[in-house]
């Protein structure tokens, strides 16, 4: 199978794309060609074979040949003397983090051109991507939400009581997270988190809570599951310590929560990803409090696609690869038109 990995865009996760991109070297069997995304959406063919992030920070990556989006798929221009060249792919792998891959914007364009790829679909990706709507979306299928406060840049936030957790609202990563707690660094956080976005969450910060992973996806309609992970932390995740996950292959050690909360927590992932996630591999975190399973986040492109939290990655992607939801044929036959012509008398 060739897999085309599209990776970068203008997101402020961009970096750790490409770092979550170089992984899957050492993770899919299968031939792989780059397709490289820069910060003004031009797409480059980025040889596997040389592949290396300082390609990327030092511009070199503009030597490679130039790549365009086409029906049902991509080509480059040819020479002087020669016609344009098709690449040749199977299935596209969306492993642009943040905006334009997460935000349903790569969703959008990939599905525009009938071009088969791996990620969720646009308006899976508008509901994960944004905590509030995933916070109601969570809500609406029956999965625990941690309270939350939400506030757009320019409204007086209010803190009921301290400590408190700030996160923008589009971002992952940590990005802009800040642990508030006290008025005197309530305005410090409220600065560094409208600097990457215009709206934030307030949730109630809970020292000492346990966290879990869960990945999975569907083949043919049945839920594949990870292992369940519990992420080894200090206060919580910060970015640079997140960063390291997006180049991880190694295997993730599974915990035991017994049977009563796996359970409840596979349960809670099934609701999340219903049928709005199909042709996905997601990972979604959760807390337990007391005893009750509260989901964190929805990652819709995990850092490199939560690989080592399965036993054999490789071949789940194929089996996903092979059974990605159809699109709705929708017939355009003019009847409509062709009545009012004829009611006309032309």
């Amino acid at each position: 199978m060739k897999i085309a990995i599209i990776f970068g865009g203008v997101s402020f996760e961009h970096e750790i794309s490409i770092v979550s991109s170089i992984a899957m070297k050492d993770v899919l069997n299968d031939e792989l060609i780059y397709l490289f995304l820069d910060a003004s959406r031009d797409l480059y063919l980025i040889p596997t074979n040389i592949i290396k992030s300082k390609l990327f920070s030092s511009g070199e990556y503009k030597k490679f040949d130039k790549v365009y989006f086409q029906k049902g798929g991509f080509y480059k221009k040819g020479g002087l003397f020669s016609k344009e060249q098709t690449i040749p792919y199977d299935v596209v792998l969306n492993l642009s983090h943040g905006g334009d891959g997460e935000d349903g914007i790569l969703s959008s364009v990939l599905d525009f051109y009938n071009i088969p790829f791996i990620a969720p679909r646009t308006e899976a990706c508008v509901v994960s991507s944004n905590k509030f709507l995933t916070k109601g979306y969570a809500s609406s299928v029956g999965v625990n939400t941690l309270d939350y406060k939400y506030f757009t840049k320019g409204e007086k936030v209010t803190v009921d009581s301290f400590p408190v957790i700030l996160k923008p609202v589009k971002l992952g990563s940590s990005i802009g997270v800040s642990i508030v707690k006290s008025q005197e660094e309530l305005e410090y956080a409220l600065d560094v988190a409208f600097e990457f976005d215009n709206a934030i969450i307030l949730e109630p910060f809970i020292s000492g809570v346990k966290e879990y992973n869960l990945a999975g996806t569907k083949v043919n309609g049945e839920f594949r599951f990870s292992i369940i992970e519990e992420p080894q932390k200090a206060e919580f995740l910060d970015f640079d310590k997140k960063y390291l996950d997006f180049s991880r292959t190694s295997k993730a050690l599974e915990v035991d929560l017994g049977e009563k909360l796996n359970e409840e927590i596979k349960e809670s992932f099934r609701r999340l990803y219903n049928t709005l996630f199909e042709g996905s591999i997601i990972r979604c975190d959760f807390f337990v409090v007391n005893d009750t399973v509260y989901l964190n986040e929805i990652n819709s492109i995990p850092g490199s696609m939560a690989n080592y939290l399965f036993q054999d990655f490789a071949t789940l992607f194929n089996e996903v690869a092979t059974s990605l939801p159809l699109k709705k044929h929708i017939p355009i036959t003019y009847e409509y038109v062709n009545k009012i012509q004829a009611s006309k008398g032309k």
